[in-house]
C-alpha cells in the first residue's frame, strides 16, 4: 500500500518586476498540484524557464510561495516558523544542477558535507564527524581521503557525487533533484542516475526529479508531470505517458527524443513547434500552449484544461484527454 509523502495544492510563485504603477508580476509558477508517494520518483519536465526549478525551491521554502499549500507527511510546510523549518529541513534536501557552482571553492569538500552535520548536531566529536563524511563519500563512489581536497580538484561527475553525498548527509526522506545530470557528459550521466537509484533503494528516498530531457526521466521516474509556462499540462504513469501522450505539448517533446535507428528516425514524424515561449509576465489566456499548438481551435483561448476539472465542461474534458482538434458536440 502506497503512502502519500508530499501534497502540493495550488502552488503559486509570482515575482514582482518594475516599480509603482509599472510593477508587473512574473508568473513563474501559477497554481500547480502535485502528489508524491513515499519511496517513488516524480519527474517534472518541460522547457527551460517553465518554472520547474522554482517549483522545487518553493516546495523546500528556499523561495517563499505566493500562495498554495505544501503538505509534507502531514505537516503544512508553509506554516512552520523559522526554527521549525530549520528542523524540518533535516528531512528534505536538494541536489543542485551545477556541480561547479553549488560547492564553496574555498572549503575542502569534506567541510561542505560536514556543515549539514554541524547545523543539525548529527555527530559526536571530530573523529565521528570525519568518519561520517568519509562514509558518505565512499557511498557515493569516492575515496574517504578525498575529503581534504578542494572542488577544483574534481571532475564534474565527481563534484555531483559530492553534492549527492551532501544531500544525504542528514538522512532525509525527500530530495529535490534539480537537473542533476544536465551539466555532465553523457558517459557520466548514466553513472549518476544509477547512483541515485541505488541510494533510493538502500535509504528509502523519495525524489522530485526535475529535468528537461524526457529520455532521461524515462529510466528513473514512476510518474511524470509535464510543465509549460508555470502550469502542469499533463501528468500520468511513466509508461502511459510515453505510450499514449495526450497533450500536444507532451507529444512534441516526445517527438524530439532521438531514436538510435537511422531508418526509424527518418520515417517518424517530428513535431516542430512554431514561435517562442510566451512571456510569463503576460501569458496567453486560456490554454497557455495555444500560441504554439498546431491543433488549436477557438475554445482554446478561454479554456485551460490544466485548470478545468474533467466533467465540468465537455470541451475541457476533450482538451484534457488529448482530443484537441476534433469536433465537439454537446
Amino acid at each position: 500500500m502506497t503512502e502519500t509523502l508530499l501534497e502540493v495544492e495550488g502552488l503559486t510563485v509570482h515575482f514582482p518586476v518594475g516599480r509603482g504603477r509599472h510593477q508587473r508580476l512574473v508568473r513563474a509558477v501559477d497554481g500547480i498540484d502535485l502528489t508524491l508517494e513515499r519511496g517513488q520518483t516524480l519527474g517534472l519536465v518541460g522547457e527551460s524557464g517553465c518554472g520547474k526549478t522554482t517549483t522545487g525551491l518553493a516546495i523546500l521554502r528556499l523561495v517563499e510561495p505566493t500562495a498554495g499549500r505544501v503538505v509534507f507527511d502531514g505537516t503544512d510546510v508553509r506554516s512552520l516558523s523559522r526554527r521549525d523549518l530549520r528542523s524540518w529541513r533535516r528531512r528534505a534536501a536538494m541536489i543542485f544542477q551545477d556541480p561547479y557552482a553549488s560547492l564553496d571553492p574555498r572549503l575542502p569538500v569534506g567541510e561542505s558535507i560536514g556543515e549539514a552535520l554541524d547545523i543539525h548536531g548529527l555527530h559526536q566529536g571530530k573523529q565521528a564527524r570525519r568518519a561520517r563524511i568519509g562514509d558518505l563519500l565512499e557511498r557515493c563512489g569516492l575515496a574517504a581521503a578525498t575529503a581534504d581536497r578542494y572542488p577544483h580538484e574534481f571532475s564534474g561527475g565527481q563534484r555531483q557525487r559530492i553534492g549527492i553525498a551532501r544531500a544525504i548527509a542528514c538522512e532525509p526522506d525527500f530530495i529535490v533533484c534539480d537537473e542533476p545530470i544536465a551539466a555532465l557528459d553523457v558517459s557520466i550521466q548514466a553513472q549518476v542516475m544509477n547512483l541515485l537509484n541505488e541510494l533510493q533503494q538502500d535509504l528509502g528516498l523519495t525524489y522530485l526529479f526535475i529535468a528537461h530531457d524526457l529520455a532521461a526521466v524515462q529510466h528513473v521516474c514512476d510518474r511524470i508531470a509535464v510543465m509549460y509556462l508555470g502550469r502542469i499540462v499533463e501528468e500520468s504513469e511513466r509508461l502511459e505517458l510515453y505510450q499514449h501522450p495526450q497533450h500536444p505539448y507532451t507529444q512534441a517533446l516526445l517527438s524530439a527524443i532521438p531514436i538510435p535507428d537511422p531508418v526509424r528516425e527518418r520515417k517518424r514524424e517530428r513535431i516542430r513547434l512554431q514561435g517562442d515561449v510566451p512571456s510569463p509576465i503576460d501569458p496567453p489566456s486560456g490554454c497557455r500552449f495555444r500560441t504554439r499548438c498546431r491543433e488549436v481551435f477557438d475554445a482554446c483561448d478561454h479554456i485551460d484544461p490544466a485548470l478545468q476539472p474533467v466533467g465540468d465542461d465537455h470541451l475541457a474534458a476533450c482538451l484534457l484527454h488529448g482530443e484537441v482538434g476534433t469536433e465537439v458536440t454537446s
